[in-house]
């Protein structure tokens, strides 16, 4: 790692920042490749930016891998974003577990493969214990999703009405006990958050990058970090409490 790479070089480092990995399919056309072509290109980048953020000194990185909306695509892709995500976990688990990365799944496990399940279930166990970082896969995700499927909890528990606030919900989302994202990157260019982490980014930064996502790098996710330098955090009109 370089001295100017280095997480030295930033005054705050955000400790959570999730990214909307988008551009895959675009990466691909223009280059004449089949949007699996993109798909796998992808993988490749989160494996950098994952490196670029454990030496930045980030603590939670949450990556929008799937969403519940993914499943209308065509069947040949769909069962390779299935697959790719197989593979990545058979592939890079023992250098997670190096590197001291904890593995999380985040979203709905309805749908997806009994095998898949297993592979998620193992990561998971194997490096739980670690805490360099937390690293989130949501997949067969959707924020609206979440949030009912966080209602269906809090009824299935009994919580008495008047004990149902912004806590109770936040505990019982996919991400309950961790903090919101401070961050939120979209590469790809397009000006929206695509129903990820609606509850959770209420008061997140963004940044959105043209960069397709299968050429960021960890020196563009430096300058995300770079541009986060520069703002001055609001919660309702305050600033953020020190």
């Amino acid at each position: 790692m370089s001295k100017k790479e280095s997480k030295t070089e930033f005054k705050k480092t955000p400790q959570h920042i999730a990214i909307i990995m988008d551009g895959n399919g675009r990466w691909a056309k223009a280059r004449g490749l089949p949007r699996v072509a993109g798909h796998r290109a992808g993988a490749e980048s989160l494996r950098r930016v994952l490196r670029a953020a454990v030496d930045f000194g980030v603590k939670i990185l949450t990556v929008y891998a799937f969403s519940t909306e993914n499943w209308k695509r065509p069947a040949q892709e769909v069962n390779a974003l299935l697959g790719l995500f197989e593979r990545a976990i058979d592939n890079e688990l023992d250098e997670l577990r190096d590197a001291g990365v904890s593995f999380r799944h985040i979203g709905r496990t309805q749908g997806l493969p009994a095998r898949l399940l297993d592979k998620i279930g193992h990561a998971q166990e194997a490096t739980q214990d670690n805490e360099r970082l937390i690293l989130n896969i949501a997949f067969n995700y959707g924020g609206r999703a979440e949030i009912v499927d966080a209602v269906r909890k809090i009824v299935a528990e009994g919580i008495p009405v008047e004990q149902i606030d912004d806590r109770a919900i936040a505990q019982h989302l996919y991400t309950g006990g961790l903090p919101d994202p401070d961050l939120i990157i979209r590469t790809g260019g397009d000006m929206r958050t695509s129903n990820f982490l609606i509850w959770q980014s209420a008061y997140a930064e963004l940044y959105v990058t043209p960069v397709f996502w299968p050429d960021f790098d960890g020196d563009d996710l430096r300058k995300a970090l770079v541009a986060f330098q520069g703002r001055e955090r609001r919660f309702g009109g305050l600033k953020k409490p020190t």
